[in-house]
């Protein structure tokens, strides 16, 4: 299979964003991070899908997920458009709410201590490691555009 196939690409960005919850670095994830990594692929299944792919993927009820069973579940659900995506209409409200100055960006502080409020617990590695990601190192903003880019997934992959 040639590097630049579709198959390919889906299964470089699962493993990325599985990688980045692989803390041990032993190609596991515990199973309370895959709604996390499926949210960062662009997919938001409903509870009850979310429910069914860990039973899917978690072997023997251990609390942990392998890539080797996690990667082939997951590019399925992406090749196939399993789980709708949310709309950019949808994140760039979800943006403009935090944004009430309708500046088209936030300081990654204020996120920051939004998300510590108000969003999932993050530990300040993961916080520091998404907050890199995000922010423009040039003007150490978060632009509007940067971050929709990094949440929308082209429904073609």
């Amino acid at each position: 299979m040639a590097l630049n196939t579709p198959i390919a690409e889906v299964e470089k960005k699962i493993r990325a964003a599985f990688e980045a919850f692989d803390y041990q670095s032993n190609n596991t994830v515990d199973v309370r991070e895959i709604g996390t990594i499926i949210y960062s692929l662009g997919r938001f299944p409903s509870q009850a899908e979310l429910h069914n792919f860990i039973a899917e993927v978690e072997e023997d009820q251990t609390g942990y997920i392998h890539l080797d069973r996690f990667l082939p579940a997951m590019s399925y659900v992406l090749m196939e458009h399993k789980f709708p995506p949310i709309s950019e209409d949808v994140l760039l409200q979800a943006f403009e709410v935090l944004d009430s100055e309708k500046k088209g960006y936030l300081d990654p502080d204020d996120l920051a201590q939004y998300m510590m409020e108000e969003g999932e617990t993050f530990n300040q590695e993961e916080m520091d490691e998404m907050l890199t990601a995000l922010t423009d190192h040039e003007t150490n903003l978060i632009y509007s555009k940067d971050l929709l880019n990094h949440l929308i997934m082209d429904p073609e992959v």
